[in-house]
C-alpha cells in the first residue's frame, strides 16, 4: 500500500494546528457552552412552568390555600382581568385610557459610521424610561361569576409583563448643512427620538405566574423564591408555555449547530496530528532502511576501499547514492547528505519540494 505523502507545511510546523483553526475551535467552544448553559436555563424553566399548579379564582381558593404547608403554593397559574384597588393611571396622550401600570419611553434612532465595514448601521439607545404603578386585583373575567381576587405584588419584577403600546410617535430629527457636515467628521448621524407609551389597561386579562400566598384573608401573587420566573403576560397559560418551549428549541438548535462546528473542527486537528505522526513513524522506518543497506553496503565494499567510490553522492563526493527523490525522481543523494538538508527540504538538482524518498538498492 503507497503512503500518501502529507504537504511540506505540515511537516514543518510538526503538525501543529493552525492559529485560524486554534481561534475558530476555541470560539466555537465558549459560544457552544454559553448557548447551551441559555438551553438549559430555558429547559429548566419550561418544566417548572409545566409543574406550576392551575388554580381558578372561585370562592374555594382561600380554603384550598388554608390547608396548604405555609398556606401558599412555590409556582402558581392564576388567570384573570385587571381590576384597581383604589387609584388608576390614566394615560397622558390617549383620553379615556386608564390602567395600572404606565411606562413611558424616549428611545433615539441614529446611524453610527463602522469604520471596520465602512457601513452606515442603525443604533437604538433609550435615552429615557420611566415606570409608574399602583396596586392591582386579578379578578375573574366575567363581572357577573362569584369569585376572589389575587392582589398582585411587584409586577415590574416579572420577565413577560404584557404592556400594550397605546401611543407612539416619531419625532425626526431636524438636519442643516453645519450639522451633516459634523455628522461626518464624528461618525453619528440622529435620524431623531421616538415616543412610547405603554400601559396595562383596566379589563386586560392576564396570565399570572409565581408564588401564590394567603396572607390573613388577602390572596396575593407575587415574584417566586428559588430562581423561577415570574410571568404577568397578556397570552393564555397554553401560549405562555408554547412561546417558551419555541424560545427553548431556537437555543438548542443553536448549541448544536457550534457544538457540531466544534467537532469538525477538532476531528480535522486531531487527524492533522495523526496524518504527522504516521508520516514521522514512515521516515523512522525509511531511516532504519537506509541504516540497514548502507551495513550492507560498507560491508560489501570492504576489500575494495582502496577502489574509487562508484555513482557518489552528488553534495559529498564520498558515499554512493543511496535515495531517490520523489515526485521529481533525481538520483543525486546519499542518506546522510538528505538528512543534513535544511527544512523544508528539497531537491538539489531542481529545486522541488521532496514529498518522500525510496531508498536505492545498488547491486
Amino acid at each position: 500500500m503507497e503512503h500518501k505523502p502529507i504537504p511540506p507545511t505540515e511537516m514543518e510546523n510538526g503538525g501543529r494546528p493552525s492559529v485560524g483553526q486554534v481561534i475558530l475551535l476555541t470560539t466555537s467552544s465558549a459560544i457552544t457552552a454559553l448557548f447551551y448553559s441559555i438551553y438549559r436555563h430555558k429547559y429548566r424553566s419550561v418544566q417548572t412552568l409545566k409543574e406550576a399548579k392551575k388554580f381558578c379564582l372561585t370562592d374555594d381558593l382561600p380554603a384550598v390555600l388554608s390547608d396548604l404547608p405555609g398556606k401558599c403554593v412555590p409556582y402558581a397559574v392564576i388567570e384573570g382581568a385587571v381590576t384597581s384597588v383604589k387609584e388608576v393611571l390614566n394615560s397622558q396622550y390617549v383620553e379615556n385610557c386608564k390602567g395600572v401600570i404606565q411606562r413611558l419611553s424616549l428611545k433615539e434612532h441614529k446611524m453610527v459610521w463602522n469604520r471596520t465595514t465602512h457601513l452606515w448601521n442603525d443604533h437604538e439607545k433609550i435615552i429615557h424610561q420611566r415606570s409608574n404603578t399602583v396596586p392591582f386585583d386579578l379578578a375573574p373575567e366575567n363581572p357577573e361569576e362569584s369569585g376572589v381576587s389575587v392582589r398582585v405584588l411587584r409586577p415590574l419584577e416579572a420577565v413577560d409583563l404584557g404592556l400594550e403600546t397605546i401611543y407612539e410617535k416619531f419625532h425626526p430629527a431636524v438636519q442643516s448643512f453645519s450639522n451633516i457636515l459634523g455628522h461626518y467628521m464624528t461618525g453619528e448621524r440622529p435620524k431623531g427620538v421616538q415616543e412610547t407609551e405603554e400601559m396595562l389597561k383596566i379589563g386586560a386579562t392576564i396570565t399570572g405566574v409565581g408564588e401564590l400566598v394567603l396572607d390573613n384573608k388577602t390572596i396575593k401573587l407575587q415574584p417566586p423564591k428559588d430562581g423561577m420566573l415570574f410571568y404577568l403576560s397578556s397570552m393564555d397559560y397554553e401560549g405562555l408555555l408554547e412561546k417558551q418551549e419555541v424560545q427553548m428549541r431556537w437555543w438548542r438548535i443553536l448549541s448544536i449547530v457550534f457544538g457540531v462546528a466544534s467537532c469538525i473542527t477538532l476531528f480535522f486537528i486531531l487527524r492533522r496530528k495523526y496524518r504527522h505522526y504516521k508520516e514521522k513513524q514512515h521516515l523512522k522506518n525509511l531511516q532504519r532502511e537506509f541504516e540497514e543497506s548502507r551495513a550492507r553496503q560498507r560491508v560489501q565494499q570492504e576489500p575494495q576501499n582502496k577502489e574509487e567510490v562508484q555513482n557518489p553522492c552528488s553534495i559529498c563526493l564520498s558515499t554512493e547514492k543511496s535515495c531517490v527523490f520523489l515526485e521529481c525522481g533525481h538520483v543525486c543523494s546519499c542518506i546522510s547528505c538528505y538528512q543534513a538538508l535544511p527544512s523544508p527540504k528539497k531537491c538539489p538538482i531542481c529545486r522541488n519540494f521532496i514529498d518522500r524518498i525510496v531508498p536505492l538498492y545498488n547491486s
